[in-house]
Order: C-alpha cells, then structure tokens, then sequence
C-alpha cells in the first residue's frame, strides 16, 4: 500500500502538470494580433515580471531568516530536522504556482483580444486554457511535493505514519506564508492601480475604460496579473495542500493506519482526471448571454464534480471498509463547494436580483450604492455559513463521530478534500477572469473593433462573478482547513509531554480559552484594516501621479502624447512591497505571542475565533467588492443612464471601495486563518515547554 500511495499520487502530479504543458502549447498557437496589441502585451509582462522579481528578493529574506528560526529550534529538540526543510519547499512550490500562472497570463492576454475579433467562442476557449494551466499547474506541483516528501520521509528515512504526516504538515506554513505575501502584496498592487485609475481617468476626466491615455493603465493590467493570478495561484496551492495533508494527519490519528493516511492523498489524485475531462466540456456558442457563458463554465465544473462523488464510493470502500460511510463526508464537502458557489453567484451576478438593485441604488447618489453593497455583503454570508454548519455536522456524524471524536474530525478533513478535489477545472474557471479582463484593456487600447471589446467585455463580466465564486469557494475550504488543522494543533500538543495537561479544559470558561477567542476574532478587522490603509495608501500616490501627467503633459488628453506608465508601475510596485511585510509577520508573530503568554489553551481560543470571524468578513467583503463590480458593469450595459452617466460614476465610487473587498483584503483573510494554525503547530513544543501559564 505504501509504494501504491506514492505511485498513485506522483501518476496524478504527473498528469496534471502534462495537462497544463498542454494547455500552454495550445495557447502559445494562437497570434497576438496587430504590431500594436503586442507592444500593449509586452508592457504588461514586462511589468508582471518587474513586480515578481523584487517581491521574491524580500520574500527570501523572509524565508532565510525563518529557515535559521526553525533550524535553531531542530538544534534544542523543539523539531524534527526535517521542519525547515519542509517550509523551505512549501514556500517554493507556492510562488512557482503563481509564476507559472501569471506567465501563461500574460501571454494569453493579447492572443484573447484578437481571438474575440472571430468570435467569443474562441475567445473563451483561449482565456479558459490559460487559466487550465494555473489550475493544474497548482495541483500538480501541490502532488509533486506531497509526493516527493512522502517517498522521503517513508522510504529513506523511515518514519511512521505518524512521522510522516507531522513532518508534511509543517511545509504547509512556508506554502501560506508564501501565499500571504502573494495575496497581500498583488492585491495591493493592482487596486492601487485599479483606484488611481478610475477615480481619476473615469470619475474626473471621464474618459472610457482603460483608456491609453490613462498612465495608470499598464500598472492596472499589470496588477490583474500579480494579484489575481500570481498571488491566487499561490493561495490556492496552500489550500489544496493544507487540506490533504491535514484531512491524512487526522486519518492517523484516528485509525493509526497508512490507509486513512492513504484516502485523501488518492482522492486529489482521481480529482485531477476528473478535472482534466471536465475541460472538454467548456464551450459555448456566438452570441451568447452572460447566463450561457456561465452555464458552459459550469458544465465543466459540474461533470468534475458528479465523476469524483461516483468514483470515492468504491475507492473509500476499498480502503476503509467498515467505514465507508465517510464517503457521505466528502460528499457533503462537495456539494457544500457547489452550493456556497451558488450562492455566490446570486448575491454578486448582475443576471439576479441583489446585483440588479444595487445597481438601481445609484438612481440616488454615491451614498445610497455603498450602503447597498454594505448590505448585500453582509447579507450574503447567512447562506455559506448555513452550509458550511451543516457540512460540518454530517461529516462529523456520518464518520462516527459520536462514538469516536477522532473519527468525526478525520471526516470533516475529508470534506475540505472533497470541496478542493476537481480544484484543477474549479481554479480554472477563476483564472481565466484576469486574462479576459486583460483582454479587455488591450482590445480598448489598441482601438479595435466595437464589436470585440462587447465579447472581451462580456467575458470580464462573467470573470467577475467566477471570481467570486472562486473566492467563496476558496474562504469556505479554509473555513474547513482551519477546523481540522485546529484539530491537529491539539492533538500535536497531546503528543508533547506535558502538554495534555495544559490542554486538559477547553470549556468557553476558562478565561484563556475566552481571551483567546476574542484576540482571534479580532485579529481579521485588524488584518482587513492594515490592508485596506495599505491600498489607501498606495492609490493615493497613484492619483496624485495620474493627476500630474493629465496637468503636465501636453497634448496627452488630445491623444498626441504619450502617457509615462512605467512610473505609476514603479508607485504601485514600491508601495505594495513596502505594505505587504507588516500583515505577513503579524500572522507568524501572534501565534507565537499568545501561546507564550497565555498557553495553548489560549491558542486554541485564538484558532475559533479567528476562523469564526474570519470566515464572515472574508465571505462579506468579497461578496461586496463583486456586487459592486457588476452593479458597475450593468449599468454599463446601457441600464440606469448607461456609461457616463451620473449613475455609472456613483457605480465607479462603489466600485472602487468595494476593489480592496475583494481583491485584497477579503482573499487574504482566509489564508491569514490557516497560517495561523500552521504557526501554531510548528510552535507548539515551544509553546508546550515555556509558556507562562
């Protein structure tokens, strides 16, 4: 059964990462249209490149210093040798899924545009096979490197599977530090731009959508690309190896066998054939609405999901045997991912209601439009937690949970697996957004055609609502994540000695499981508030230096010169790594702070509360930041006055707060949730052995 594990999950890396080759080949066919759309594409790379590159030089300090942290650590006992080694590789596999990602981007961006000038059809199947390649570039280097480290630990090194999976948990923390840094610093970077440039290209000097007169409007397009892609990438890779590797830790610990360690590691596996066929069903046909693009998307989506829920039932029963009835487990985490992308949908798709009377709130101003995606967003997290509580519960109770807790805990790690198993086709459809929107500024800037900017338009617009989608999708698996690797961070303490007694009552009465619990349900306004200062921050500097060209250069406006982009993509560059470090050492220092000063009780209060809270603000805010984005986009359909109106400014404005929503603050907290509990289990020995109380 051991050398089948590996063999298995290697075979599925394998395949995914030759899909994505694939994918990239098939991309790479396609022309990017005139002499000027690939000057426009090259400006964009050039920035994405430039951005990624000075991220990466301070993310290595970041990772030096903490590779000797956890090094010294090993030295006193406090790890195994194998922890810092382990972070080193999650880190790394993390950011190459976003390079990966944001370099198939940016170079499908033009061949997008100019694809639309034939049809949207073949627009979509470009902008989706880049995104393929994300998706499954993601899966496949997050199976290479639970694979390669299994083969280690297992055979040359020996271990248990108690070992194993201790070890393999740890390299989660490098992959969510990566991931924070990525989401952090990307999302800043591309609302920066995205606010400099509409507050002051479309609300002051009213000119269209990435209008090349704009300076801002490269660093935008780049933004799309280092934020929504890059750093995506690298948080979806840190979710889908979080889940498997915490759903296989709890499989020891309740049944101390290789097999429950063996099921989700399988399981991702099968997920990513699944996933490959359900590609083959993304296709739509000319002229189609919104509504038809999204039904092709979730055709695919779909298909992945009905394969894997027929193929887990004989693969559990194999495995498991008596307790095949965990099988309900993983479903109940699929239908939940379906569901809470369901319910996205309604609250942030200008095709349903919500959106459609947001948008009818600009009738009154910029005021009533803001309050109205206040409520929409706060309106919209009834559902995902209603579903993610009953997610729970079965899964905890269809596993055996009421006999055997171990077990209960084991199937709600199984029912992440099951929301993040066809991953491949469901990042997929969440990355081929930034490309069409990307499209849609080249085919603006390089004047083209009436007719292609509607189609790259009307693919930017279902971007917007997979993008939502793909970020509840996303929160509501962290939200699960963050439970079993809760789950596993007490277990960990139980297995230091000394530490059950420190753990023994985690009642709501004790008073540091009570401190706990508030500092944790603080700890997301206070991440959400540094990050949203950091965007303020950041895009007031962008349109003080849009304002200045419009005023200095002459003949700009009148089109006769050219706008200075490369410095707005310095600004946004600059500010967002500078803003990006403070969030990123909050979430390794807190963890640490709170179990020294109050206990791993306190710990674990901290964990609830954050994924309690976190989860809520993370669902509101990009739930918000969508609303607003359509209501935007439906009035610029020719509702409510139609683009230029005053309507459609006051959607600007709601559409600009509602930037940071969605892009940055929102995502990141659901990274910020599992990092926590990654820190939080790599530092238990020391917690365990010198915390005050």
């Amino acid at each position: 059964m051991d050398k089948l594990i590996f063999i298995l999950t290697f075979v599925g890396a394998l395949l995914a990462l030759l899909f994505a080759f694939a994918m990239s080949r098939k991309v790479l066919k396609f022309s990017e249209g005139t002499d000027l759309m690939k000057k426009i594409s090259l400006a964009i790379r050039k920035g994405a490149d430039a951005y990624l590159k000075r991220q990466y030089k301070i993310v290595l300090i970041f990772f030096g210093v903490m590779f000797v942290v956890l090094s010294v650590m090993a030295i006193f006992k406090l790890l195994t040798p194998y922890v810092p080694f382990a972070f080193v590789t999650g880190g790394f596999f993390s950011a190459l899924s976003g390079f990966i990602g944001m370099k198939i981007a940016t170079l499908a961006n033009a061949r997008t545009a100019n694809a639309c000038r034939d049809g949207l059809n073949k627009g979509l199947r470009i902008a989706f096979s880049a995104g393929s390649v994300m998706g499954f570039t993601v899966v496949g280097l997050g199976l290479l490197d639970i694979s390669v480290w299994f083969f280690l630990l297992k055979f040359v090194f020996n271990l248990s599977p108690e070992g194993i999976t201790g070890a393999m948990l740890t390299f989660g923390m490098g992959a969510s530090s990566m991931a924070l840094f990525a989401r952090v610093g990307g999302g800043i970077f591309t609302k920066a731009a995205d606010v400099g440039a509409d507050l002051v290209g479309k609300v002051e000097a009213g000119i269209p959508e990435d209008d090349p007169r704009n300076p801002a409007v490269i660093a935008d397009n780049v933004g799309d690309n280092v934020g929504d892609v890059a750093g995506m990438g690298a948080d979806l890779y840190e979710s889908y190896v979080g889940s498997i590797i915490s759903a296989s830790a709890l499989g020891v610990a309740a049944f101390h066998s290789i097999n429950a360690m063996a099921l989700p590691l399988l399981l991702a596996a099968v997920g990513v054939v699944c996933s490959i066929f359900g590609t083959f069903f993304v296709r739509t046909k000319e002229g189609a609405t919104q509504k038809q693009l999204l039904s092709a998307l979730s055709r695919g989506t779909n298909f992945s999901a009905i394969a894997i829920a027929i193929i887990a039932l004989p693969l559990i029963y194999f495995i498991l045997k008596d307790n095949w009835t965990i099988y309900f487990a993983i479903l109940a985490g699929l239908v939940a991912g379906v569901l809470i992308g369901k319910a996205t949908e309604y609250y942030t798709s200008d095709g349903f209601k919500p959106t459609q009377n947001l948008a009818a709130t600009s009738e009154t101003g910029t005021a009533t439009i803001i309050i109205g995606g206040l409520s929409v967003g706060m309106l919209s997290t009834m559902m995902p937690i209603i579903i993610i509580s009953i997610c729970v519960l079965v899964a905890f109770f269809v596993s055996n949970g009421a006999a055997n807790a171990a077990q209960g805990l084991y199937g709600i790690g199984l029912s992440a697996v099951g929301m993040l198993s066809t991953l491949g086709i469901t990042l997929a459809t969440d990355a081929y957004g930034p490309v069409a929107d990307n499209a849609g500024g080249i085919a603006q800037m390089a004047g083209l055609e009436e007719d292609v900017r509607n189609r790259t338009d009307a693919l930017d617009s279902l971007g917007n609502t997979t993008a939502a989608t793909g970020k509840g999708f996303a929160i509501g698996s962290a939200a699960l994540t963050a439970l079993a690797l809760m789950a596993s961070y007490i277990d960990k303490i139980n297995s230091i000695e000394g530490g059950a007694a420190k753990i023994a009552d985690l009642s709501i009465t004790n008073p540091t499981v009570l401190t706990g619990l508030f500092i944790g349900a603080c700890l997301p306004f206070v991440f959400a508030a540094i990050t949203m200062n950091s965007v303020g921050r950041a895009a007031q500097s962008v349109v003080k230096e849009v304002r200045r060209q419009f005023k200095e250069i002459t003949g700009l406006m009148d089109g006769k010169a050219e706008a200075d982009y490369a410095s707005c993509v310095d600004l946004c560059t600059k500010a967002s790594l500078r803003e990006m470090i403070l969030p990123t050492i909050i979430a390794v220092v807190v963890p640490v702070i709170v179990g020294l000063s109050i206990g791993p009780t306190g710990v674990v209060g901290m964990l609830a509360g954050a994924t309690a809270s976190g989860f809520l603000m993370a669902i509101f805010m990009s739930n918000s930041g969508g609303a607003w984005d359509n209501a935007k986009k439906y009035i610029e359909s020719g509702v409510h006055g139609g683009k230029g109106s005053e309507n459609h400014k006051s959607a600007v404005v709601g559409d600009t707060v509602g930037d940071p929503f969605k892009d940055t603050s929102g995502p990141a907290i659901n990274i910020l949730i599992k990092l926590l509990s990654m820190v939080s289990i790599v530092f238990a020995a020391l917690v365990v052995n010198f915390s005050i109380l």
